[in-house]
């Protein structure tokens, strides 16, 4: 008898851990609160017609490089644009930092910390793979890799104790840009560790990249082949007590993958008092809140090289970005914020009518906040590209409580499942090398609250449906799913 596979949630790691296992021979059923599958992996015309935006995720650099989508061959479903500037950082007194994939153009601008830069970054570029083997699985785990781990951990100690070896204000602010990606402080171990990797990316091949009509187009890719594998995916299921759940028989193989926040798991019947206290404790935070724009015209940048990169940090300079983030983490709300924006459409000419532009942005905030950002936004924007304000056809709106009450994983409006300090990089969203396996038999964790962490990379999926293999006695390689030709050792 085939056994059952229900997945709850269908974000990126939802819809990995789904065609994983239907692939591997599964009856796969996904249950989705939202009207249409995706999760953060959408893209939807919300402001004006012919605008099309991204619900969340936009760039993926983690996308291009990871295992799971290699194997699956993503770069042969979706058409990635790759621009040549992977992200940009505006000042106010002088030309923007900018981080070309290059890595000499880059560091022949930074001028006195070139070298410095190339230190950090460029051991790790060259050898991408290797470090995403030690960052893609739990910390916990034993270390593959033992040089790529010791280069990584070294740069890590180096940028997160001390701040980075840099001395100028173009450095260390294109350097505190990307580090503010995660809410930590600066500096920090953790916020050290997703700056390095991030930054690692933008000076590669693959860079950071932009999907081509959306990123609607990852979850359509995976939703096509979820179904040509006979799954199925039902929409405007939320579910919020496992007890009502039917999840099939244990005895009999059939499994359940949660994707979402992992304190679902404490309403399992049967659920360990301190498993269930665990989950229920892990921390939160802080949330985002986000602005999309539809313009009439492309962003009017005092320096236009910053119309190179999709990617653009603004925040100012490195003390200010690490004030405004410190201000967040102690629940106020920043009056000068660090903003992440995206325009997309600099690469992506399908994501706006001709000569118009679509942007969106977001900025740190409390869990819970009910602050409507649009003001604090371009006001931000408007320091660096006066004249925006004039341009704006459409706009949309989500603040923290909108994007908690819309998305059930998204707790507060924490959209990277868990707030990122070194000991919930570890323990998330519990102490285990396998955080994917719960105590409840045939029950799995497969959300961003769990090993690796955020990011579109789908390898908390992975790793959840590969628990499940291994504890089913199946295979659990990527080759025993895939063409073997796509695999890098």
């Amino acid at each position: 008898m085939t056994p059952r596979a229900t997945v709850v949630g269908s974000g990126p790691n939802g819809l990995v851990a789904a065609v994983s296992l239907a692939r591997a021979g599964y009856d796969v059923r996904v249950l989705e609160a939202a009207s249409r599958p995706g999760g953060g992996i959408r893209s939807e015309a919300i402001t004006v017609d012919g605008f099309v935006h991204d619900l969340a995720s936009a760039v993926h650099p983690l996308a291009a490089t990871s295992a799971w989508f290699r194997a699956f061959g993503l770069a042969d479903r979706i058409e990635w644009l790759v621009p040549e500037a992977s992200y940009a950082h505006p000042l106010e007194d002088g030309p923007a930092a900018v981080a070309w994939r290059d890595l000499d153009r880059t560091t022949d601008e930074l001028g006195e910390d070139g070298r410095a830069w190339r230190w950090m970054l460029e051991p790790l570029a060259a050898d991408l793979d290797s470090v995403l083997a030690v960052t893609g699985g739990s910390i916990l785990s034993a270390p593959r890799h033992p040089r790529a781990l010791a280069r990584l951990g070294v740069r890590v100690a180096a940028t997160g104790l001390a701040g980075p070896p840099l001395r100028t204000v173009h450095a260390r602010a294109l350097w505190a840009g990307v580090v503010a990606h995660a809410p930590a402080r600066q500096p920090s171990l953790a916020g050290a560790a997703t700056g390095l990797l991030l930054a690692a990316h933008a000076h590669t091949a693959t860079g950071w990249p932009v999907p081509r009509g959306g990123a609607g187009s990852i979850a359509d890719a995976l939703l096509a082949d979820l179904r040509a594998h006979g799954g199925v995916v039902e929409t405007g299921v939320t579910v919020r007590d496992l007890a009502q759940l039917d999840r099939g028989d244990p005895a009999a193989g059939d499994v359940l993958l949660l994707a979402g926040a992992p304190r679902l798991a404490a309403t399992l019947p049967g659920v360990p008092a301190a498993y269930a206290r665990a989950v229920r404790g892990y921390r939160y935070g802080p949330a985002v809140a986000k602005v999309d724009l539809a313009l009439s015209e492309p962003v009017p940048w005092r320096d236009p090289r910053v119309s190179s990169s999709p990617t653009v940090h603004l925040g100012g300079t490195s003390a200010q970005i690490a004030a405004a983030e410190r201000a967040v983490l102690n629940g106020r709300l920043a009056r000068d914020p660090y903003l992440l924006l995206v325009q997309p459409s600099v690469v992506d000419d399908t994501r706006a009518p001709q000569g118009g532009a679509t942007v969106w942005a977001y900025l740190h905030v409390p869990l819970g906040s009910t602050v409507d950002p649009t003001d604090l936004v371009l006001r931000r924007i408007e320091r660096f590209a006066p004249g925006v304000r004039d341009l704006v056809v459409g706009r949309h709106v989500a603040r923290a409580v909108d994007l908690a009450a819309s998305n059930p994983a998204a707790i507060g409006g924490d959209g990277l499942g868990g707030s990122l300090s070194l000991t919930q990089l570890a323990r998330r969203p519990v102490w285990s090398t396998a955080p994917w396996r719960t105590p409840v038999p045939g029950v799995y964790l497969a959300s961003a609250a769990t090993a690796p962490g955020p990011g579109v990379h789908g390898m908390a999926g992975w790793h959840a449906a590969r628990t499940v293999l291994h504890d089913a006695g199946r295979p659990t390689g990527l080759g025993d799913l895939f063409d073997r030709s796509r695999l890098r050792e």
